[in-house]
């Protein structure tokens, strides 16, 4: 409702849950696509593909080219740090980066009992702080909303966080004998140095960190020119 505002909206998303699927796309079997209506209209499209699937289906063959703006989420759950690598969500809007959009991917700090308004006020200021100062071709943005307005500090532009998701596995039977794992983890702990996303999200600040297609090390790779590697 609030980008109709600013543009005309196209919707696409998966028809299940894809957490952790990150910028996966599908090409070895059939997808799958269904109109979805609300209050008797057409409302948007829902594809049994990956976030990375529905951008490519909406931009190559709904509208059958590149849009202006793609926006990804909102996400029950934060996507900062490490998550970024996991993330559906980063994923679509990594997508729309690839294709030439402006791109964001946006998370609310909560899983369950999910207010969205918070997200939709923070990210709807950053997306139209983004229109009228245009990223480059291949970046965007990864925005991550806290949950409660009351402890929101501000907006905050910080760097990827660097402490990974520790995943532990729980041994479990099913109801044959047969031993399956199931894997959950713990997010990193809360940290002082606020310029990382990770950390400022969990004292109270939207965080905003720009990301780029190109995961290049440019510092290693100044180095290995001046190295040779035995042929």
């Amino acid at each position: 409702r609030e980008l109709k505002k600013i543009g005309d909206v196209v919707v696409v998303a998966p028809d299940r849950e894809r957490s952790s699927i990150s910028h996966s796309i599908t090409l070895t079997r059939p997808l799958w696509e269904r109109k979805i209506e609300r209050d008797g209209k057409f409302f948007g499209t829902a594809l049994s593909g990956s976030p990375a699937d529905c951008v490519k289906y909406a931009a190559h063959f709904l509208l059958k080219e590149t849009p202006d703006l793609v926006v990804s989420g909102i996400n029950p759950g934060p996507n900062e740090g490490c998550s970024v690598f996991y993330s559906g969500t980063v994923g679509g809007a990594r997508e729309g980066a690839l294709l030439g959009a402006q791109a964001v991917a946006l998370s609310v700090n909560a899983f369950t009992d999910v207010d969205y308004s918070n997200a939709v006020k923070y990210g709807m200021k950053v997306i139209k702080f983004l229109l009228e100062n245009p990223m480059p071709k291949g970046s965007f943005l990864n925005i991550n909303v806290p949950h409660q307005i009351k402890k929101i500090k501000g907006i905050k532009i910080t760097q990827q966080g660097r402490d990974p998701f520790k995943g532990n596995f729980l041994e479990r039977r099913n109801p044959y004998g047969l031993k399956y794992l199931w894997m959950s983890g713990t997010m990193p702990e809360k940290g002082m140095d606020l310029q990382y996303d990770t950390n400022a999200l969990m004292h109270g600040y939207v965080t905003v960190t720009p990301l780029h297609c190109d995961q290049t090390d440019y510092t290693t790779f100044k180095e290995l020119l001046g190295k040779k590697i035995k042929f």
